[in-house]
């Protein structure tokens, strides 16, 4: 069982040791991400991202990947909605320099104005690389009909206008608020001693100190739904369809999980039987559960000819609600071995286990043993998927986006019409 401490300041620790390794994950996780950006910080979160790379305490851009890979090591960063994530990996040794490297980006980063100006640019590169992505931008434009202008409606990248609005100042502000130690987790696994991770910790985030102004909360998201359709000239049409559930804390979390892999998850599910092996009407095609602090949602990709959208959609209503009326107990416990098989995949991945335990950290003040989890897993009943399956059928909410040939565009009205006409 991973072991957790707390430094004076609030900043936790936690140490996930794995047996036989040569290598180490450490990261350095804020609980916090695009999710608390106000619209006039619409995308700040993530242009701090990028911005402390390019120099932190006594360490140039250069010198800072300089300082990793001269030991064989890895360094990246990821920003979310609920989270930014900062990972070292790196061999057995390597943790002593990466965690005062983590520590420097975390809490000490240099904030130069000509610096600031040429990272926007790349920001703005990224922003309009995400436009002209289809399979990236009918996502973006999904979460935009789920949720409106509240944060989780808007992309985690920002715009140019808002990211614009950023000065050394104002960005360092934001980096106290989002950074603060009490949101703060240090999560290490793999070849790690604990002693040694918690003296590293302690000297190098052991003086991180909460911001001036106080930091910002995390409105209640609402799901609204809409649809977003976009005529444009591409080979397939793209297509998500989006229905609200439940949150990551809630009782039914593993239900949504799971009804989402008997959906889509695999070769097996119904939506890859119905609408590519039976059907031909997709070569991609699948669902899957994004989940939040409070709430989450239900969601359903696929790619197609523009003249089969319309069918396609029909046949994604039809399996969401067949799903929510009866579940066989086959497909569950298949469903079950699929959830389990890759939570424990997952679990010999150094990185993903140090993030993993970090975000349980976050969510639930501890770290989930394994077996509670696969209890989780296993305690689903068919009952439980069916109650859920009825009740985002009966929400009457829907987020669809529609992106690609105009002939594709009734695909939004056809999928709402025949779920909710079943409900």
């Amino acid at each position: 069982m991973a072991a957790v401490h707390r430094l004076t300041n609030g900043v936790r620790v936690v140490c996930d040791p794995i047996p036989g390794l040569e290598t180490a994950a450490l990261c350095v996780v804020a609980g916090r991400g695009a999710r608390y950006e106000d619209g006039a910080r619409s995308g700040w979160s993530h242009l701090l991202e990028h911005m402390v790379f390019k120099g932190a305490g006594a360490r140039s851009a250069m010198e800072i990947v300089e300082a990793i890979e001269a030991q064989g090591g890895q360094i990246n960063a990821a920003t979310g909605y609920e989270r930014t994530s900062f990972q070292v990996r790196c061999l057995t040794g390597g943790l002593d320099l990466g965690s005062a490297v983590l520590a420097d980006l975390v809490l000490a980063p240099r904030m130069d104005a000509g610096d600031l100006a040429r990272e926007k640019q790349v920001v703005g590169q990224e922003i309009a690389e995400a436009a002209d992505t289809p399979d990236d931008l009918v996502f973006e434009m999904a979460q935009a009909a789920a949720y409106g202008d509240q944060p989780l409606g808007r992309s985690i990248l920002g715009t140019t206008g808002s990211i614009a609005s950023a000065d050394p100042t104002s960005l360092s502000d934001w980096r106290a608020c989002l950074y603060d130690p009490q949101s703060l987790v240090v999560s290490a696994a793999g070849a790690v001693d604990e002693a040694a991770l918690l003296a590293l910790a302690e000297r190098d985030f052991g003086g991180a100190r909460p911001p001036a102004t106080g930091a910002p909360a995390a409105p209640p998201a609402i799901f609204t739904g809409g649809e977003a359709v976009s005529a444009k000239a591409l080979e397939q049409a793209n297509l998500v369809f989006l229905l609200p559930s439940v949150g990551v804390s809630d009782p039914d979390y593993f239900a949504l999980r799971l009804f989402a892999e008997i959906l889509g998850g695999g070769m097996a599910s119904r939506l890859f039987q119905e609408a590519r092996e039976k059907r031909g009407l997709a070569y991609a095609v699948d669902a899957y559960s994004e989940t939040y602090a409070d709430q989450g949602v239900l969601g359903v990709f696929a790619g197609c000819a523009a003249k089969d959208a319309v069918e396609l959609a029909k046949v994604a209503a039809g399996e969401i609600a067949g799903l929510g009326q009866s579940v066989g107990e086959a497909e569950l416990a298949r469903a079950k071995a699929q959830l389990k098989g890759a939570m424990f995949m997952m679990r010999e991945s150094p990185l993903a286990r140090a993030e993993q335990t970090a975000a349980q950290l976050l969510l639930f003040d501890r770290p989930l043993p394994p077996a509670e989890i696969a209890a989780g897993i296993e305690a689903v009943r068919p009952a439980d998927l069916a109650r859920l399956g009825a009740a985002m059928c009966a929400s009457g909410r829907a987020a669809v986006s529609v992106l690609g040939p105009r002939q594709a565009g009734p695909a939004a009205q056809a999928f709402t019409r025949a779920l909710f006409a079943r409900a």
